[in-house]
């Protein structure tokens, strides 16, 4: 397995902001990868980023993690090489995502109206080996008939009513929009009315693709595609609440969750590298293209929301998205709550992607 192309190598002196950094948390994020492949590994992404190549560095990180942020600088700089990671065409780029954080009751109350859901028991997971013929190939799950697999209801047919009486309710939340973007997270924290803390995650999805609000609203001339934020989208849904199941139901996607619980508050969900997400230093990417685990020196001059400075920092590779396609896309994993939502919601800016790639596998 060679690397791409779209990859080239540079020194770590290449590095905007790369000597300014505290690469100490991004190591503890590292780290827990490196135990979480003991039990099963990380597939290997498109680019060439071999996952038998982090044996070595995985150990290390396992058995001698550095004790400051000198020796994790030392340490990235001992075991890898940085790669510029070119996007196919135009600049890379950088979004936000969190945990939001809200209050919801065990049971359905004249408040509280709006239901979380688990996983059907008629939902399948689809791929090539049991798709049937003339299914949309980007399909992923579908609902098991007496005539065999068909598409999944959709989310408008969902909260219509589709699935009322099969007692799938984990939660009820009282506001239709703070659930939707509990579903764009694919996470939360929910404070529960009899004084638990708990937390869902994400489970399986109807299969449909996604619809963002955002797109809709700015086709139809509502918000400047511009000025897009998670906040501008709350506040012309606040101002016209009459709309809202127009809007939503655009999306066809919806997703169902799970209960986890919240064993660290200072960390985010179990998300698909199967480690607990990382408050700033965790991103998610194309895992068709990369492979977990690896370390992203992201370079946004432009994007000052998580510490009122240009980003420029050390991530890892720990999560993925539907919306996260291409070499240099990602994510900010910026944490939970309130506050991580006012950063996430703002994040859309150029970026610079360098791959921290094994030696060994880089030929350094």
């Amino acid at each position: 397995m060679s690397l791409s192309p779209l990859m080239t190598a540079k020194t770590f002196g290449d590095l905007p902001g790369w000597g300014d950094d505290d690469h100490l948390p991004a190591f503890e994020a590292f780290r827990r990868s490196a135990f979480h492949v003991l039990t099963k590994p990380y597939r290997s992404g498109a680019l060439g980023v071999a996952f038998g190549a982090f044996a070595e560095v995985y150990a290390q990180a396992r058995e001698a993690p550095p004790q400051d942020a000198t020796q994790a600088r030392a340490f990235f700089e001992r075991y890898f090489v940085p790669m510029l990671v070119r996007a196919e065409s135009g600049a890379g780029l950088v979004t936000g995502f969190y945990e939001p954080e809200v209050e919801a009751s065990p049971v359905r109350t004249e408040h509280f109206t709006v239901p979380l859901l688990s996983r059907p028991a008629d939902l399948a997971d689809v791929d090539d080996a049991n798709r049937p013929a003339g299914m949309d190939p980007y399909l992923a799950f579908a609902g098991r008939t007496t005539d065999g697999l068909a598409e999944y209801f959709d989310r408008g047919a969902i909260e219509r009513g589709a699935l009322d009486g099969q007692g799938l309710e984990i939660a009820w939340l009282a506001d239709k929009v703070d659930a939707f973007f509990i579903h764009v997270q694919g996470a939360a924290r929910l404070a529960m009315t009899d004084g638990r803390l708990c937390r869902v995650t994400y489970a399986a999805k109807s299969g449909q693709r996604f619809t963002g609000p955002g797109k809709v609203l700015s086709e139809a001339g509502e918000i400047p595609l511009a000025e897009v934020t998670m906040q501008s989208i709350r506040a012309w849904f606040k101002a016209h609440p009459e709309r809202i199941d127009e809007i939503l139901w655009r999306n066809r996607s919806y997703i169902f969750f799970r209960e986890a619980d919240v064993a660290d508050a200072s960390l985010g969900p179990i998300a698909a590298a199967k480690v607990p997400l990382t408050p700033g230093r965790s991103v998610a990417v194309d895992r068709l293209l990369h492979t977990f685990g690896t370390p992203f020196h992201i370079d946004a001059p432009t994007l000052t929301a998580f510490d009122k400075k240009p980003f420029r920092r050390l991530m890892i590779a720990q999560d993925t998205g539907s919306a996260i396609t291409g070499p240099a896309r990602g994510d900010l994993f910026a944490g939970s709550g309130d506050a991580a939502g006012e950063i996430a919601g703002v994040v859309r800016n150029a970026a610079d992607f360098y791959a921290l790639v094994p030696r060994a596998l880089a030929g350094g």
